[in-house]
């Protein structure tokens, strides 16, 4: 995380200001800037500029003027935006620290540090340069006078938590093998104190998980399969909230090499289900939420080399299950399976999995949400949905109807790993379906984890998409 939020209760006359502010709120002019100043700035709202710098003898003022809505959502997602925009001013005059003054009275400061952290975040690692490239600005400081310390510290918590999930979907495979990935969960353990177990191949063998080991026997790399827990002593759930990530760390398509011209340039994001449990992980033990949480991450990547498993072959899934293996690139749905029939002997109150699952989910939402579906009830979809709102982590719910089901029966074996040639993000969750007998919610979240351009905070690369999403659902869950 590159900004760091800090709390306090005055500030200088030589510190950077940045001010929130809504076109018919004018009050605080007179206590900031000079007669001259505040004419500069009402000609300007009168004009409808958004923006206004304005460079003073020891420090520069930033005004963001923000549009009334009536909608809290929209409000906060125009105010991250905002945020977003002048990452670039800052960055322009090498600015290190300002302090923000919201005068809205809409409590819009987490919305602004939101949208100033994630903008200004950068994965620098590999750049030999990278000092110089690395953004100057370092600390916001936002007044307790509008923001209670405690949330101050809390968004921080978060946001390494979306952080840490960006670097990690990030990393190349030369970095992040499977096995890596495993020692990386480690160490935010360590960080959050939460606890870490990982299984190694021999483990898995032992446990019989034949999707994911199917999916690993082209590679020369073994798989992993890691199990984080956070139980604190006062918890609010009897039974556990199961996460499930898919943790492809990279994916040819196998033998069934992916055909798109550059669709493989990127396919190092195909853990980002993973990267967002283990954020939304990290966050929730670091904050000490009073839930009791269990993440489960199998782990490999998909080759086309050595003993590599074939369309036609047929896999025993870890449920006992058979699989016949039509498309080797439909490999997320394989070792999905073998987490979420891992996560049963937990008799979980809930279980909720994170992939990149299928081309089909992008095509329906692009890069503006994800897609929701599951067996849990009305209520908990409702507060998922909420969460995505809340959040602008939005999520279109897809029904599960049995007909589905029909396109996953197979000649030879229990069912096949692909459907027909439409509702493949459908199909994809009813294979998923059937490895489940509990309250379940599936996201796939294809088109939303990597970006190719910079959309606003969200930078382009790995995107963080589900932290926030799970983190407030959990928050709210707490709450209630």
């Amino acid at each position: 995380m590159t900004t760091i939020l800090r709390s306090t209760s005055n500030y200088a006359q030589s510190n950077h200001l940045i001010i929130l502010s809504y076109k018919n709120q004018q009050t605080w002019l007179p206590a900031l800037l000079t007669e001259t100043e505040q004419k500069i700035v009402q000609k300007a709202i009168k004009q409808d500029i958004k923006q206004l710098i304005l460079p003073q003898l020891d420090r520069f003022i930033i005004i963001e003027i923000l549009d009334a809505s009536d909608s809290r959502p929209e409000l906060e997602e125009q105010t991250r935006c905002i945020a977003a925009k002048t990452i670039a001013i800052i960055r322009k005059y090498h600015l290190e620290e300002a302090v923000l003054l919201d005068y809205t009275n809409d409590h819009l400061s987490a919305s602004y540090a939101e949208g100033i952290v994630l903008a200004n975040y950068q994965f620098l690692k590999y750049f030999k340069e990278k000092e110089q490239l690395k953004s100057t600005f370092h600390t916001l400081h936002l007044l307790t006078e509008f923001i209670p310390s405690k949330e101050v510290e809390l968004l921080n918590i978060l946001f390494e938590g979306v952080c840490a999930a960006r670097d990690l979907v990030n990393e190349p495979l030369s970095y992040l093998t499977a096995v890596q990935l495993s020692e990386e969960i480690k160490r935010l353990g360590k960080a959050a104190n939460f606890s870490v177990n990982v299984l190694d191949k021999a483990a898995i063998e032992a446990l019989k998980m034949g999707g994911l080991l199917a999916v690993n026997k082209g590679s020369n790399d073994p798989p992993t399969f890691s199990i984080l827990e956070w139980k604190p002593n006062q918890v609010v759930n009897k039974k556990p909230i199961v996460l499930v990530g898919k943790g492809v760390v990279y994916d040819t398509g196998g033998l069934s090499l992916k055909p798109t011209a550059n669709s493989m340039d990127f396919m190092k994001c195909d853990m980002a289900g993973a990267a967002s449990v283990i954020g939304a992980m990290y966050a929730v033990a670091k904050a000490e939420l009073p839930i009791h949480l269990i993440c489960l991450v199998p782990s490999t990547d998909n080759r086309p080399g050595v003993n590599a498993y074939v369309p036609g072959d047929v896999v025993t899934m870890h449920s006992g299950s058979t699989v016949e293996v039509l498309n080797t690139d439909a490999e997320g749905r394989m070792l999905l399976a073998d987490g979420l029939h891992y996560a049963k002997q937990y008799d979980p109150e809930l279980v909720i999995d994170m992939a990149t699952l299928t081309g089909s989910a992008a095509h329906a939402v692009g890069n503006q949400g994800a897609v929701l579906m599951g067996t849990a009830s009305d209520q908990t979809k409702k507060a998922l949905l909420q969460a995505g709102i809340e959040t602008h982590e939005r999520l279109v719910e897809f029904p599960l109807w049995k007909e589905y089901g029909e396109q996953l029966k197979s000649d030879v074996a229990d069912l096949k790993n692909l459907g027909g040639s439409t509702a493949g993000a459908i199909t994809a969750g009813k294979f998923l379906e059937h490895f489940t007998a509990y309250n379940w919610m599936h996201i796939d979240m294809a088109g939303v984890a990597y970006l190719h351009h910079e959309d606003a905070y969200r930078t382009k690369g790995g995107t963080g998409y589900g932290v926030q999403l799970i983190y407030n659902f959990l928050l709210n869950y707490a709450k209630s």
